[in-house]
């Protein structure tokens, strides 16, 4: 396998550390509101090269963490008078709610909280500062970013460029107290009475945002570890940042592999909450079912940005129904078929083969996920033409059985039909009225039975294996 290694600008055979074994840490939300739709796509590009990685053979350690100290929290505590574990709680619960409809594998997923790390956020920066590599500046301790080799190299950032624009934005106050205005913050002292805070060394306070990252990794993953991923805006400060301090700190590489997803705009945009053109999964989930949006995430290269519009969403949903729809069909020859292979049967399964080969093919090219789906819809196709009520129950189950394997590497669910949505006895009993009256030649009742079906938001469809339905 192939991987784009954002350090390096360019793909790269994939070797991990430990034989069969990856350790993959993804920078995960601040959890103080609901997740915007940009959220979503680290999280579904890299659920699905952890997917993916298992499907090769690998034993993947997979941490997502959670940023549950920061001053939007603390901001948001105010605001709402309750406390920053309230509201950290309240938005992570509806993290994992948001991350169960997208399909996200939690259950193989360690998400770490900085509240629950701090013994190893404060050694992280004691160390640091034993090496003469952070210093302590008016209760405050702080980055030296001298003491790092190659200060700028992931993100591509000019070193002096990076030294002018900080220096630019500094008060006289921050200025005295920094020795270089490159320099960031490791720890931060209490400045209000009650603010949340910690005991430390250099007095009371709180982690900065890159430290929690860091000390998170090295205490899940280790040192050194395979694959650290996140959102292209995070390469710099907070990746750079990363790889200064872990990097400073070991004398040992942070990360073989980084790779950033593109971002993602609306109607042409970049999304702000300025432009009323901030779309969360919480709102968004209220019109459409967010496996739509992981497969329409998936749709495009993971380096690319994409665009969200309402068509396109639309469009995203008409290509998954037709998914949907091969595998229902699928599921209901199941039902009627009997018997082994025959031998054209046989002869057929090498096309099968040959779409795993090409599916394995294109996703070893660093992740390429809209041309693996492609790949289900040419086995959705094979489905449609070869399959039918006359095929062997074994055909029609090995040809199932590659489509849903497939499939769940990408995470995609079938669900299209649910009885939470619709009773689907009462369906069938409109449609076995319909058959009825077709029998009889009372084409206008058949006519009345499909428009009711129609109106209840059901999509009827009659086939050589008999009519089926689908939701709208």
């Amino acid at each position: 396998m192939k991987i784009y290694n954002t350090f390096t600008r360019k793909k790269e055979d994939f070797k991990t550390i430990d034989e069969n074994k990856v350790k993959m840490y993804v920078c995960g939300p601040t959890v103080y509101d609901y997740m915007h739709i940009g959220n979503a796509r680290p999280l579904v590009v890299f659920d699905t090269m952890r997917r993916y990685l298992g499907y090769l053979g690998y034993d993947v350690k997979y941490v997502v963490n959670f940023t549950d100290v920061d001053d939007k929290i603390i901001n948001k505590a105010i605001k709402e008078n309750i406390t920053t574990k309230e509201v950290s709680d309240k938005f992570i619960k509806a993290y994992m709610e948001d991350s169960k409809d997208l399909n996200i594998d939690e259950e193989n997923t360690i998400h770490p909280k900085a509240t629950e790390t701090m013994d190893d956020i404060i050694n992280f920066v004691k160390e640091l500062i034993d090496k003469d590599a952070a210093y302590v500046s008016d209760g405050d301790v702080y980055f030296d970013i001298s003491k790092a080799k190659n200060y700028g190299h992931l993100s591509g950032k000019n070193i002096e460029d990076l030294r002018e624009g900080a220096s630019n934005r500094l008060d006289d106050k921050d200025k005295a107290k920094k020795r270089n205005p490159m320099d960031f913050t490791l720890w931060k002292a209490t400045k209000k009475q009650g603010e949340i805070s910690w005991d430390s060394p250099w007095g009371s306070g709180r982690p900065g945002w890159h430290i929690e990252c860091s000390a998170m990794t090295k205490k899940y993953l280790g040192e050194t570890i395979d694959i650290h991923a996140g959102g292209e805006d995070l390469q710099f400060p907070h990746h750079e940042n990363e790889i200064a301090q872990s990097e400073t700190r070991s004398g040992k590489k942070f990360a073989n592999y980084w790779m950033h997803n593109g971002m993602i705009q609306v109607d042409g945009t970049k999304m702000s909450k300025s432009l009323g053109n901030f779309f969360t999964l919480h709102d968004i989930k209220k019109e459409y079912d967010l496996m739509v949006v992981r497969f329409w995430l998936l749709s495009a290269g993971y380096r690319l940005p994409i665009n969200f519009t309402r068509q396109i969403i639309e469009q995203a949903q008409n290509s998954l129904n037709r998914l949907n729809n091969a595998k229902f069909r699928l599921d209901d020859l199941l039902k009627i078929t009997s018997g082994n292979l025959t031998d054209d049967e046989k002869k057929s399964l090498k096309e099968l083969d040959l779409f795993e080969k090409e599916f394995k093919r294109v996703m070893d090219d660093d992740l390429n996920t809209p041309d693996a789906i492609t790949v289900l819809f040419d086995i959705a196709k094979f489905a449609n033409t070869k399959v039918d009520s006359s095929s062997s129950k074994e055909f029609v189950e090995k040809t199932r059985n590659l489509y849903l394997k497939l499939e769940d590497v990408l995470g995609i669910e079938n669900r299209k039909k649910s009885t939470d949505l619709v009773d689907e006895d009462d369906i069938n009993k409109l449609i076995d009225e319909r058959n009825e009256a077709k029998r009889e030649k009372n084409y206008q009742k058949a006519d009345e039975i499909r428009d009711k079906l129609s109106q209840m938001g059901i999509i009827l469809k009659d086939t050589k294996e008999g009519t089926k339905w689908e939701l709208k």
